[in-house]
């Protein structure tokens, strides 16, 4: 994980990290292809997920298929409609406050955007996700605009999967299609 920002590196001290985590950092720093090419990681997450007739192109914004692929991944079960960004308020189950691997849903001008809880600090939750700056990464989104948190069933949730208060560094998305 020595490919994360050192603000975060501190992931790789946790053990386990909760799967969905796990998952999403091994595409960590993945880019979209800019212009009209397309990045055949990110057509491969649609093929896998089953999710190719609906996704064709990585201009359309991918954050949900992140997810799906994620969720996959770590062997949960995938929402209704998981491109769009707001059918995750319907993963998993109802959580309160955010802990590592919830999966956290926002809403923004012309629809939604969801990532992974890694932490926050006052004003921003700090997540992890895909199409994100057309990457997949971790930024800072003003908690202002949280419209659901759900937590993955756990078996034996992970004690890792808790809350953690972070530093308020780095811009503050505000659309992330």
């Amino acid at each position: 994980m020595t490919h994360l920002p050192p603000s975060y590196r501190w992931l790789a001290r946790l053990d386990p990290l909760p799967r969905m985590i796990s998952a999403a950092l091994a595409d960590f720093g993945l880019r979209e292809t800019a212009g009209p090419g397309n990045t055949p990681q990110i057509l491969q997450w649609a093929q896998e997920t089953g999710l190719a007739d609906a996704y064709r192109a990585d201009s359309i914004p991918w954050c949900g298929l992140f997810m799906a692929h994620v969720a996959q991944v770590a062997g949960r079960n995938v929402p209704p409609s998981p491109l769009w960004a707001l059918s995750w308020a319907r993963f998993g189950i109802e959580g309160g406050q955010p802990e590592l691997g919830d999966v956290l849903v926002f809403v923004r001008q012309g629809g939604g955007h969801v990532g992974l809880y890694i932490g926050e600090d006052s004003r921003c939750y700090h997540v992890l996700g895909g199409n994100q700056g057309d990457r997949v990464c971790i930024t800072r989104i003003a908690k202002e605009r949280l419209y659901a948190v759900r937590q993955p069933p756990y078996v034996n949730k992970p004690r890792s999967a808790a809350t953690y208060l972070l530093a308020a560094t780095g811009e503050v998305s505000s659309n992330e299609a």
